[in-house]
């Protein structure tokens, strides 16, 4: 159904293993073939099911998957051990790097890196079969991917040994840059796996994920994250930052500091407050994907048209639901497209 104001919807591996039999083993990341004909499937059954997107989808030369989120990309070019599952998105195994480990760590060249030289060789293989390649992977974020790397011990660190997260997040930012930079070359994007919503706003934005900041205070993100992020910002405009957290509000002011055009709003941030402080960035609200899988559809239709209220004017505004588990009712989901599709 056609949206006034843009909507978006993404399942988790689960609904999609159990609804169609599709695997998220490493076959589904890797596997050129695979991937394009499971590409096919996903279009084909988000417009059977919710009329979203074209009725008869043709293949594409897609190098990563826009249904599914599975930030693996960065903790893997770092030595982390992925685990990959039949029904669950990638996991990362944490590294819990010792203090000599960490300082030792350097940007990896990427053509010589697993998996981004595979991926780089399979975006060469569409390019030359297809004559262009499209997609991109979800990149995670500065926080997610240290986190991988040091373990529990970098929140103390954050106190005793800053010069370390110094050193740890800047590769890991330049490590960003450059594969988000490599990826928007090759394919025209690189955060479209990240959330299909800047599709709405530019599908050349780079959204970074910012999960695990809703763990640190705002002071922390000021001296250790904020200097990083303003770099991300500067070389992989234009920006969003994905806050799935339930206190955006908290860091808005900061956010705001930075050239950022896109935010993903977590259930339960102050959107009313989120909205003074970054007045001109378009707000992509996020439902509640156990609310979705728990309630009915009118408390579905009421949280999105009180989300759109606290909002205040529905321009430069979004709603989606994220990761969305199985079992999940369509009707829930079709509540909140609705609303998106009615409101002017």
């Amino acid at each position: 159904m056609p949206q006034r104001i843009p909507a978006e919807v993404v399942f988790n591996p689960e609904w999609w293993f159990r609804n169609y039999g599709i695997s998220f083993d490493e076959s589904f990341y890797f596997d050129r073939a695979l991937r394009i004909g499971n590409d096919v499937r996903m279009r084909q059954a988000m417009h059977a099911r919710f009329r979203l997107g074209e009725p008869t989808p043709e293949p594409r030369p897609i190098a990563g998957s826009e249904h599914v989120a599975g930030g693996f990309v960065l903790p893997a070019l770092f030595g982390c051990k992925i685990r990959f599952e039949p029904n669950a998105a990638p996991c990362a195994i944490p590294r819990n790097l010792t203090d000599k480990e960490v300082l030792a760590l350097t940007v990896p060249d990427l053509r010589t890196t697993w998996p981004m030289d595979r991926l780089i060789a399979d975006m060469d293989s569409l390019e030359k079969e297809f004559g262009y390649v499209c997609g991109d992977f979800d990149l995670d974020g500065i926080l997610n991917t240290a986190l991988h790397l040091r373990g529990q011990q970098l929140y103390v660190d954050f106190y005793e040994v800053p010069l370390l997260v110094h050193h740890l997040f800047s590769v890991v930012t330049q490590t960003l840059i450059d594969v988000g930079t490599c990826v928007r070359a090759r394919t025209g994007t690189c955060a479209i796996s990240t959330n299909r919503s800047i599709l709405s706003v530019d599908p050349r934005m780079f959204l970074h994920s910012n999960c695990s900041v809703q763990m640190v205070s705002p002071r922390v993100y000021d001296e250790f994250l904020f200097p990083y992020e303003k770099l991300l910002a500067e070389k992989l405009a234009p920006y969003g930052i994905h806050h799935c957290g339930n206190n955006l509000h908290l860091f808005a002011k900061s956010y705001g500091r930075l050239q950022v055009v896109f935010f993903d709003v977590g259930w339960g941030s102050d959107v009313t407050r989120c909205r003074k402080e970054l007045p001109t960035a378009f707000l992509n609200l996020r439902l509640n994907p156990v609310r979705m899988l728990q309630g009915i559809a009118g408390e579905i239709r009421r949280d999105t048209e009180q989300l759109l209220a606290a909002a205040g004017s529905t321009r430069d505004v979004g709603v989606c639901c994220i990761n969305m588990d199985y079992g999940t009712p369509d009707e829930n989901v079709c509540a909140m497209l609705e609303v998106a599709s009615a409101i002017a």
